[in-house]
């Protein structure tokens, strides 16, 4: 079996690809998976069946054109695309299933599950504290505590002064500096990270629908309302 991740961002494609391996592990399923980082979430096109831009670069930009090279690639063939990004601002429950509604109209030959972090990746590395503490021994563990899970809060930022001795100085620089930062906090957790150990309600959704498609060999879109 093959697992191919799409991804929106670097930060986010570590994450990921360790927690889906390690899902992948637990039902002791032998597959490969391979991840694909993108430049940001971006937007569906208004055209979905339109050839994307000549330097298009972004997740949902390209998803269409991706999902239909998928199908024509990969149909009948053992394949699950995990289509990884962060609801931001978005409504979380609209945009899953606006991606699952994608899937289905464009890759209906074969298995995609969803992987939405409620606001930012970072809250399904705060879904597992002990990962964090292991990572950086020194972080401010009452920040930690403090946090509500998968809340709208600025979650990158909550990370950012739990384990980084300058967090006021990087948040102010903020964009598109801190992407490297974000990168490196993810690269060191993501070593730490269980599923069976993480809260985030967002993160146990995407679990649960990559064990479904694992274990059933009928693409899980089709038994949606999409």
């Amino acid at each position: 079996m093959l697992v191919e991740i799409l991804s929106e961002d670097k930060s986010g494609a570590v994450v990921v690809e360790r927690l889906a391996e390690r899902i992948v592990s637990d039902t002791g399923i032998e597959c490969k998976v391979n991840v694909h980082p993108h430049r940001g979430c971006g937007s569906f096109p208004k055209d979905m069946t339109a050839k994307p831009p000549k330097f298009a670069s972004a997740l949902l930009d390209l998803l269409p054109s991706e999902l239909r090279a998928y199908n024509k690639i990969y149909k009948g063939k053992d394949l699950i695309l995990i289509i990884a990004l962060d609801s931001d601002d978005k409504d979380p429950q609209e945009l899953r299933q606006e991606i699952y509604s994608c899937a289905a109209r464009f890759a209906p030959d074969i298995r995609s599950v969803v992987g939405l972090s409620t606001e930012e990746i970072e809250a399904w590395i705060l879904g597992d504290k002990e990962a964090i503490c292991k990572a950086y021994p020194e972080c401010n563990t009452a920040i930690l505590d403090s946090y509500e899970q998968d809340s709208v809060c600025g979650t990158w930022e909550v990370l950012c002064r739990a384990i980084s001795e300058n967090a006021d100085e990087l948040i102010e620089i903020g964009y598109p500096a801190i992407g490297h930062y974000k990168a490196l906090w993810a690269e060191n957790i993501s070593r730490y990270l269980l599923p069976k150990k993480n809260v985030s309600p967002s993160f146990n959704t995407f679990k649960m629908a990559l064990i479904t498609a694992l274990k059933n060999p009928v693409p899980i879109y089709r038994k949606r309302d999409v």
